[in-house]
């Protein structure tokens, strides 16, 4: 008989279900990422030649990053200043290290609706008061003033957000983000910005990374979601000069540091960004394409506010909207695609959304319209016999 204990929490629902549904031979149309490179590709495409490779020492990183990784994505992100740049193990370390260190219990934080599940679980994990941002008050690039002052008030230790927002591609506009900086300002708030897709827009410029001028702001980023490396496992956060050796004690007890092997790769893709960005954006925009006429195609039976960012869009499905056991009709609806058409959505109970599916077109195109075909012929079938 096992002695180990029952878990204190179920995992996140995103995670278990790509744990039990992800495999081969089937059209992912679910990921909130681009399709990743080769190690060949990304060596051609971002000059590593095997030298380079093989003059790596595998000794121990340092606890920050080493130097030229931190630079690479200080001159891009964070005016330089790589001092305030803390690479780590995916994004989710950051955001675990950095949440873990600054927040305390009864801090009142706003979190917004339907966000990563590690950006929600952390100021829940410390006990702090969460206020919750609503999707709805999010629109036309803008939060809407009266519920921005009403939940950011004085005395708010942070504001946690994603824009683009994951899953449903909605965004904020230069000014929406400039009155949201404006107002965590002004209420003492330090402003969580996580900013995993934001280089790929759609609807209004690339915002550029309020970390890089605002002093009272956290941003977090990742190789795993534009650059089309998530296997490399590098993210980084851009935060406070207090901030970042703050997190020294937690990291020392957990992660240490990266490899130096995997530093090499990061900093060279970092400095080839624009490439590897690039053809992956546009091939995403012609899967937006695609997918807009298909929406028009099927609107009798989905509905959707088209993405102003990132990769991903959260389609509501019409029949789902009608059950009455909402949470548990939508996983159903995702177990019988995947299980007819080996077509993979993720249930909208992964984002507090129990009507809909997270749907991503960063892949290939090919497999990206094999899918939405085999959704179409689900759908279709399943309207036809009702």
């Amino acid at each position: 008989m096992s002695s180990l204990r029952p878990p204190r929490e179920d995992p996140p629902v995103l995670e278990e279900w790509y744990r039990r549904h992800l495999g081969p031979d089937i059209h992912d149309i679910s990921s909130s990422g681009v399709h990743p490179y080769t190690f060949a590709e990304i060596r051609e495409l971002c000059g590593i030649p095997a030298e380079d490779l093989d003059a790596v020492v595998m000794d121990d990183s340092v606890s920050q990053g080493g130097a030229g990784i931190r630079q690479a994505i200080a001159d891009r992100y964070a005016g330089g200043d790589a001092d305030r740049v803390l690479v780590t193990h995916g994004s989710s370390e950051a955001i675990a290290l950095t949440l873990g260190t600054l927040l305390r219990a009864g801090d009142r934080v706003v979190v917004q609706q339907g966000i990563y599940h590690s950006l929600g679980h952390y100021p829940r994990a410390a006990g702090c008061d969460v206020a919750e941002l609503p999707a709805a008050a999010v629109r036309d690039g803008e939060i809407d003033e009266d519920v921005l002052e009403g939940l950011v008030t004085p005395g708010t230790a942070a504001v946690v957000v994603n824009f683009p927002h994951n899953p449903s591609g909605v965004t904020l506009s230069p000014q929406g983000l400039k009155a949201l900086t404006e107002r965590t300002a002004a209420a003492g708030a330090t402003l969580v910005w996580d900013a995993a897709t934001a280089e790929i827009a759609h609807r209004w410029d690339v915002l550029p990374d309020p970390a890089a001028t605002r002093g009272d702001t956290i941003s977090y980023g990742t190789f795993s979601k534009t650059f089309g490396l998530p296997g490399l496992r590098v993210g980084w956060a851009i935060a406070p000069p207090d901030i970042v050796p703050a997190v020294f004690p937690l990291r020392d007890r957990t992660t240490l540091f990266l490899s130096p092997l995997v530093e090499l790769i990061a900093e060279r893709a970092m400095r080839h960004a624009d490439v590897l960005i690039g053809r992956r954006a546009a091939e995403a925009r012609r899967n937006l394409a695609h997918l807009t006429e298909w929406m028009a195609e099927h609107e009798d039976l989905v509905r959707w506010t088209p993405p102003e960012g990132g990769v991903c869009a959260l389609p509501v499905f019409r029949e789902l909207e009608r059950a009455a056991d909402g949470p548990a009709a939508v996983e159903r609806f995702c177990l019988e695609l995947l299980s007819r058409h080996r077509t993979l959505l993720v249930p909208g109970t992964a984002f507090s959304a129990p009507h809909g599916a997270r749907l991503g077109f960063g892949g290939p195109e090919e497999g990206f319209r094999a899918g939405l075909a085999g959704l179409s012929e689900f759908l279709r079938t399943r309207g036809a016999g009702r």
